[in-house]
C-alpha cells in the first residue's frame, strides 16, 4: 500500500475550513487528517469532498428513463464525477409504472456491480398533484397505489439508498408511514397542499421536500402552504441556486429560515456535460439557452447547471463558503446515509479542488488530479 499527502491552501472536510492541514491517503482511502508537514507544498485552492448531488435527471445525453439499464446509470455517474460528484442519486421523473420497473432494476444491478458515483435511485413522481406538474406529464400522474408502495418497499432492500418525490394529495400518512419504515427517504414536492397537510406528511415520516419553491404551494400569510412547513419546520429541502429557479431574495430568506436544512441540488438533465442545444423528453422538445432549460412555451424543464457554480450562488445570497460547500457535500450526503461528502479517516478519497472563487480546477477519485468537463 502507498501513502500519500495532499494540502492545499484551506482543507474543507465537509463541516469547517481549515488551514494549514494534510491529507494522509492510504491507496485511494482516507487515512487521516493531519498538521501539514514541512516540505508539503500546498495547492492553491480548497481542498474538498466531491459533492453529492440527490437530483439528477440525466448526463452524458442521456435522461433516466425507458431506455436506462445498469450501463446507462454507469455513463450518467461518470459524466458526473468528471463534474465534481463523488456520488449522485439518478432520478426519474413522473413516468409509467413499467419504466418505473425498469428503472429500479437498472439502479439494483448497478448497485450490483458497485457502480462509481451511484449512491440509489430518485423517483421523482408519478405520486404528484397535477396541478404542479411543472414539466411532468400531467397523464402520467396519479395517487400511490399498495402495489406502487409494495413495489417501492421490495426495491429498497437492494438499493444503497432510495428516495421518492410524492405529494400528500397522491398518497396517505398511513403510506408515507410504511415507505419510511422501510427506510426510503419521502420528499414532499410537486405538491399544491395546505400547510396542515404538509405537516400530517411530515408527522408521518417524510424527511424533507423537494426543490424548494418550485412546484409547490407557495407561502402565503394566511395560506403558508408546503413553503411554509419547510421554512417553518425541521425538514430538510433542496434547492437549486442557479438564480433562475429562485430569487436570490428568495434564497437568503430559506438561508436565514432554514440555516442547515437546505442542501444544493443541480435538477440537470441530459445535456449535462455536453455542447447539446436541445434534447427529447417524454416526446417533446427541451431547448438549452442562456443557462436555461424550457418546453417550448417557456416552462422550466430541469436545469443547467454545475454544483461549483451552485456554492457561489448561495454564497452570493448570504451563506458561508463553509456552509455553501456543506450543503453540496455532507449535508445531502447526511441525509440518504451515504458514506461521501466528507474528508475523514476511512473515506473514499473522492476529492475536488476549487479556486478562491469556488470555482472548480481539479477532481481526483483515482491516482492524479484532473481537469473538470468543460
Amino acid at each position: 500500500m502507498t501513502l500519500q499527502t495532499l494540502a492545499a491552501t484551506t482543507l474543507f472536510d465537509g463541516a469547517q475550513l481549515l488551514d494549514d492541514m494534510a491529507v494522509i491517503l492510504r491507496d485511494r482511502v482516507i487515512e487521516a487528517i493531519v498538521p501539514r508537514p514541512a516540505g508539503v507544498v500546498p495547492m492553491p485552492g480548497i481542498l474538498a469532498p466531491g459533492f453529492v448531488d440527490l437530483q439528477v435527471n440525466g448526463g452524458a445525453g442521456l435522461m433516466v428513463g425507458a431506455g436506462t439499464d445498469a450501463a446507462a446509470l454507469a455513463r450518467i455517474c461518470a459524466v458526473h464525477r468528471d463534474l465534481g460528484c463523488a456520488g449522485i442519486l439518478p432520478t426519474l421523473i413522473t413516468d409509467g409504472p413499467e419504466v418505473t420497473a425498469r428503472v429500479l432494476a437498472a439502479g439494483i444491478a448497478a448497485a450490483r456491480v458497485d457502480t462509481p458515483g451511484f449512491l440509489g435511485l430518485h423517483l421523482e413522481g408519478p405520486h404528484l398533484d397535477p396541478r404542479r406538474a411543472g414539466a411532468h406529464d400531467a397523464a402520467l400522474i396519479r395517487p400511490m397505489t399498495d402495489a406502487d408502495m409494495a413495489a417501492l418497499i421490495a426495491a429498497r432492500a437492494d438499493l444503497p439508498a432510495l428516495m421518492v418525490t410524492l405529494a400528500p394529495e397522491a398518497a396517505t400518512p398511513a403510506q408515507i408511514a410504511a415507505l419510511t419504515a422501510a427506510g426510503i427517504i419521502v420528499s414532499l414536492g410537486h405538491s399544491d397542499c395546505t400547510l396542515d397537510q404538509a405537516q400530517a406528511a411530515f408527522a408521518s415520516g417524510a424527511r424533507c421536500a423537494t426543490h424548494l419553491f418550485n412546484a409547490m404551494s407557495p407561502l402565503g400569510h394566511r395560506q403558508p402552504g408546503l413553503v411554509g412547513a419547510v421554512l417553518s419546520g425541521d425538514a430538510q429541502a433542496g434547492i437549486i441556486a442557479d438564480g433562475t429557479h429562485v430569487d436570490p431574495a428568495a434564497l437568503r430568506i430559506a438561508l436565514r429560515a432554514r440555516p442547515g436544512g437546505l442542501f444544493l441540488v443541480s435538477d440537470c438533465m441530459a445535456v449535462a456535460g455536453t455542447t447539446l442545444t436541445e434534447f427529447p423528453l417524454q416526446g417533446r422538445r427541451i431547448l438549452r439557452r442562456d443557462g436555461r432549460l424550457t418546453l417550448a412555451d417557456g416552462t422550466l424543464a430541469g436545469a443547467d447547471l454545475r454544483l461549483d457554480r451552485a456554492v457561489r450562488v448561495a454564497v452570493a445570497a448570504g451563506a458561508g463558503p463553509a456552509q455553501a460547500l456543506a450543503m453540496a457535500t455532507s449535508v445531502p450526503a447526511d441525509l440518504i446515509g451515504a458514506k461521501a461528502g466528507r474528508i475523514a479517516p476511512g473515506q473514499a478519497a473522492d476529492l475536488i479542488l476549487l479556486d478562491a472563487d469556488l470555482h472548480l480546477t481539479g477532481i481526483r477519485d483515482g491516482a492524479g488530479w484532473r481537469a473538470p468537463r468543460a
